[in-house]
């Protein structure tokens, strides 16, 4: 989508039209969600999490401004924003019932044929990839982790980091490569 056509959308929201709220809504709920779980940890908690950061983009919509930068991009910091606060009001609170690990429930949907044994492993799996990926420079790390398990595109990386798409590519690349190189010596691969 254009700026242009961004501008028209927002505008469109600004004067009450629910197709183009709803068409946004649409575009970037997964995404959101999907980030709103990594923090949370329960599909509830995330969903719940989900909608009240939509309800604040709603409230915030004045504050886009198509010369900064793209619609997803904005809509994407200010939704990490808002999820990394209530992360953060959570961890204040430790006995708040819906800090359960997101461990417990990556695997809730499971085939017949999962054994509990399977379920262990591919957990010790996890947190070995986890550690493994703690491991690259923040830089390259952060390029992989918004390409590789975010999925944003390069565009929306060059967007986000305000680099140019040639050094995005090159540090996904070279982040993969050293991810590689570590889970080989981590024994994971």
């Amino acid at each position: 989508m254009d700026t242009r056509n961004e501008v028209e959308l927002i505008d469109r929201c600004k004067a009450g039209d629910p197709q183009a709220w709803e068409y946004i809504v649409r575009l970037y709920s997964r995404r959101i969600y999907n980030l709103a779980y990594k923090f949370t940890g329960k599909h509830e908690s995330a969903e719940d999490l989900t909608q009240e950061v939509f309800i604040k983009i709603y409230r915030s919509l004045n504050q886009y401004d198509a010369g900064i930068g793209e619609l997803s991009s904005w809509l994407m910091r200010l939704a990490r924003n808002l999820i990394i606060d209530d992360y953060r009001k959570r961890q204040r609170r430790p006995n708040d019932s819906s800090s359960e690990s997101i461990d417990e429930h990556i695997y809730h949907l499971r085939l017949e044929s999962d054994t509990p044994q399977r379920r262990v492993e591919r957990k010790e799996r996890s947190l070995q990839i986890r550690a493994a990926i703690d491991k690259l420079s923040p830089e390259l790390r952060e390029c992989v982790v918004l390409r590789d398990i975010e999925g944003l595109s390069y565009q929306e990386i060059v967007a986000r980091l305000q680099i140019p798409e040639g050094t995005v590519k090159s540090r996904i690349n070279r982040g993969r490569i050293e991810l590689a190189k570590v889970l080989h010596r981590m024994k994971v691969v």
